[in-house]
């Protein structure tokens, strides 16, 4: 796929961000309304961020290693991917010194608060819903702090969590 082209021009594509609650929670992210994506480290994530998340794309919002772990919000993707300037700073968790501004190795996305999810859907739900089977995030070994979710995964997460889609 092309660098920063969607699949089918104007659709919306969907996906799925981790966030431990004790790092980054829900609630901050509602407080704050909107925030950069970043720290993320992993090569297959950051393809995601860098070439095929674009601007209105749905994220669930997943609270992992949490008790219970799930999806407890919603927010859209409103600025596309971009460098992760974290990766230049040298006194930042995230710094990376192998990272050149000139040619970024880590990239991120901005998101926007959507809403909470009425009734948060806990991984074990997940499990037990048949429309969700096949979703990357239930499949053994899969560790993406990112990735994507179908447009009928999001459906029926959506109705788990009792959300209605209104952007």
């Amino acid at each position: 796929m092309a660098t920063g082209k969607r699949a089918k021009a104007g659709a919306r594509r969907y996906w799925l961000f981790k966030s431990e609650p004790e790092a980054y929670g829900f609630e901050q992210f509602r407080r704050d309304r909107r925030t950069f994506w970043h720290g993320v480290r992993n090569y297959e994530a950051r393809n995601l961020l860098r070439d095929q998340i674009q601007v209105g794309d749905g994220v669930l919002f997943y609270h992992s290693n949490a008790k219970p772990m799930a999806v407890v919000g919603v927010a859209k993707v409103v600025k596309a991917g971009y460098p992760d300037h974290t990766a230049f700073e040298p006194t930042h968790a995230y710094h990376d010194p192998d990272s050149d501004p000139s040619d970024p190795t880590w990239f991120m996305v901005d998101i926007e608060c959507v809403g909470p999810m009425a009734t948060a859907v806990t991984r074990e739900a997940m499990k037990q819903e048949p429309a969700l089977a096949d979703m990357m995030l239930l499949r053994p070994g899969s560790r993406l702090s990112v990735q994507p979710v179908t447009a009928s995964e999001w459906r029926a997460i959506l109705a788990l969590g009792g959300h209605e889609e209104s952007w």
